[in-house]
């Protein structure tokens, strides 16, 4: 079920062996005793130990995450939230973020903003089992409140009547074997290069369904057509709801489509720009900047490609990596994030790059490009 921030000890472990290695690194001890404290439920203690880590490093994912747990726990969901929505626009590569601000979302009984955070943090990492997991339990919730809409609808809909009872015997299933999970050790920092484990999913108890009122046949029938003849009313014709439903259907995935396919042809210029420099073909890769590339210190166009050239020309090889990981399209130009690994006979780094995009024809071509988020 939703992991619950409650098990602040599995928590607190995903975020710290995730953000190892981070250049923004704190002190070190500060933050250990910091965690130390939240271990021990000496939560204020721990808040004033990260606020002040934060006071000389503002920007501290680490610290920054901790904060989000303690504030959780002072029962400042609103707080928590800000911190979470702060971390997933400074470091968009970090799935946890995203998925703990799903756990806020659906304790408020807010499941659709639950979902979408869940979606971009799947999106972001598409093994991350724990988001996974946890958007099931989003759509069972969702089940489980529509098909108790439809039995309140309708309390001879026999077919609602098992699916909802399916729901919620999931729920208790899984209710009663969580006790059973071992707590989480200790965070211990990870290799470098290391992937972060994420922190395995708690249930959360279904939200009681609200009670609604049963809907009166007067409102139904507000839905049928205007009648042509006023004085003839056999003459109308029924909704064709089957009808509407189908076009609805088919329209609304038609947008949601384009978006995806403009999104995706930004992916494939940006994994074709990354291959040409992994080849070594100056031509290609330059091609893949705009005329009106914001070139970076200053310098003329001219001597920024005679710089390029040379920096792709020297190495006997080159392999470049890059991981898109959001993508934001407005009209002609879009940014996108991603994580870059470059590798070469002198030289290895992992950088997280922004790229800014402009429409050329049927091209998406840099036009602007830093480190960083």
């Amino acid at each position: 079920m939703l992991q619950r921030l409650s098990m602040k000890s599995r928590i607190a472990a995903a975020v710290f062996a995730a953000l190892v290695g981070s250049s923004w690194a704190a002190p070190a001890d500060d933050l250990r005793e910091a965690q130390k404290l939240y271990g021990s439920g000496k939560v204020q203690p721990a808040l004033d130990k990260v606020e002040s880590v934060l006071r000389a490093q503002p920007k501290d994912p680490q610290a920054r995450f901790l904060k989000g747990l303690l504030l959780t726990e002072q029962k400042k969901t609103g707080d928590a939230i800000g911190v979470f929505t702060s971390l997933t626009e400074d470091y968009p590569e970090l799935p946890e973020p995203y998925n703990n601000l799903a756990v806020l979302y659906a304790s408020q009984g807010n499941y659709d903003k639950a979902k979408s955070a869940l979606e971009l943090a799947i999106h972001t990492h598409p093994s991350y089992a724990t988001a996974h997991e946890n958007l099931g339990d989003v759509y069972a919730q969702l089940a489980s409140r529509a098909y108790d809409r439809a039995l309140q609808l309708d309390k001879n809909n026999t077919a609602a009547q098992v699916k909802l009872a399916m729901v919620k015997d999931l729920f208790i299933s899984q209710k009663g074997t969580s006790s059973a999970k071992p707590a989480a050790a200790p965070p211990r920092p990870a290799p470098p290069r290391a992937e972060p484990a994420p922190p395995k999913a708690e249930p959360a108890p279904p939200p009681k369904a609200e009670p609604v009122a049963k809907a009166e046949p007067a409102k139904v029938a507000k839905a049928e057509p205007p009648k042509p003849e006023p004085k003839a009313p056999s003459k109308a014709a029924p909704v064709d709801t089957k009808a509407a439903a189908a076009t609805l259907a088919l329209t609304a995935p038609a947008a949601t489509s384009a978006a995806g396919d403009e999104k995706a042809r930004i992916t494939a210029a940006i994994e074709s720009w990354a291959k040409a420099w992994s080849a070594k073909d100056v031509k290609a890769y330059l091609a893949a900047y705009a005329p009106e590339f914001e070139v970076p210190g200053g310098e003329s166009r001219g001597a920024w490609e005679r710089q390029r050239t040379e920096r792709i020309e020297k190495p006997k090889s080159i392999d470049v990596d890059v991981k898109v990981t959001a993508i934001q399209v407005t009209g002609n130009e879009a940014r996108a994030t991603l994580r870059q690994s470059y590798k070469s006979d002198t030289l290895r780094n992992t950088t997280t790059k922004t790229l800014g995009l402009v429409r050329s024809g049927d091209r998406w071509l840099i036009k602007q490009e830093r480190v960083g988020g």
